[in-house]
């Protein structure tokens, strides 16, 4: 009886063994940190869904990771992380929402500066935010279509840089603000430049010819063209984040082939996205987060979706766009 106790402790500890890790860096003034967390194992994990892509980054998924040890990582760096959003027109009515449901979820506990690109300056909120944590409002002129907004967002992002945000941050999240945060958004999705995976196509690889599915630019004249056959994922373009600098690159790169589409009197098919899955399809992500880091309210969780991290609001397009959605 003594021995099958102490053969299930045994097994019990080895599931839920605990480890005191010292992180030492020699030669740098940084104290060190004992972190308490689950052992990791080379044998179990998430078996319904790919975790990393074929060159070899993380995909990243609830159970992929621990929370504990990511965020002692990057709290460490003490990182100044920005959140771009555009709130033109009536699309301020969506800001409460997003910045109370932020301030709830997140990059909780980290310095967070929410730039807001808005026409109406005046129908800015009064939130309260954590320490360390700010917004800061950038106007913008009003628009006519949606898709002004949808370009000029890359404009507008591009010379705030310059101009601002590149003195006040290491990272840097372009995301929607028709958005409710749900759950945890943390330190796990920081990286080089982090892709999402559109909610609506993550799992067309069960069907023949899976990459003609995407809906990628396919016309030739448009800057954003990619030909039937290749592509990796398809990434939308309603959240995504990466170092300030990175951004940047892909922020201009982004505008600039917009222009030259305008000049040639062509818009690519999904606008800035369609720019973005070109740009990323020969500059890999170095993360690519799951729909989980972006799902909508249209839609039902499926079974691989364990959590819904931030979500798309439903809304009546047709009243909320400038140009009645068209």
């Amino acid at each position: 009886m003594v021995c099958y106790w102490y053969l299930n402790v045994l097994a019990v500890s080895a599931f839920l063994i605990i480890l005191e890790v010292v992180y030492i860096y020699s030669g740098y003034d940084i104290p060190s940190i004992r972190l308490k967390y689950a052992q990791p194992s080379t044998q179990r994990g998430r078996t319904d869904v790919n975790s990393v892509t074929n060159w070899n980054v993380p995909l990243v998924w609830e159970g992929t990771f621990d929370p504990v040890v990511i965020d002692a990582i990057y709290k460490r760096m003490d990182p100044r992380i920005a959140v771009v959003v555009f709130a033109v027109g009536k699309y301020t009515r969506f800001l409460k929402g997003f910045l109370e449901s932020g301030e709830k979820h997140f990059m909780v506990d980290f310095r967070v500066t929410y730039y807001i690109f808005t026409d109406n300056e005046q129908d800015v909120p009064k939130i309260a935010l954590g320490k360390g944590r700010k917004i800061s409002v950038v106007t913008v002129p009003s628009a006519h279509r949606w898709q002004e907004v949808v370009l000029g967002r890359m404009k507008w992002a591009t010379l705030t840089i310059d101009k601002q945000i590149r003195n006040e941050a290491d990272y840097l999240f372009m995301m929607d603000i028709d958005s409710i945060f749900h759950n945890r958004f943390g330190a796990e999705s920081l990286s080089r430049m982090s892709a999402v995976l559109h909610r609506g196509y993550y799992k067309v690889f069960t069907l023949p010819k899976s990459r003609d599915k995407f809906p990628y630019e396919r016309r030739s004249q448009s800057q954003a063209y990619i030909p039937a056959g290749e592509g990796d994922y398809y990434y939308s373009a309603a959240v995504w984040g990466g170092y300030l600098e990175d951004m940047y690159t892909l922020l201009r790169y982004c505008y600039e082939q917009s222009e030259v589409d305008a000049k040639n009197n062509i818009e690519a098919v999904w606008q800035e996205e369609s720019h973005l899955n070109k740009y990323l399809l020969y500059n890999k992500p170095t993360k690519v987060l799951s729909p989980e880091y972006l799902w909508s309210d249209y839609d039902k969780k499926p079974e691989d979706i364990k959590v819904i991290r931030i979500s798309q609001l439903i809304k009546n397009y047709a009243e909320v766009r400038p140009n009645g959605g068209q």
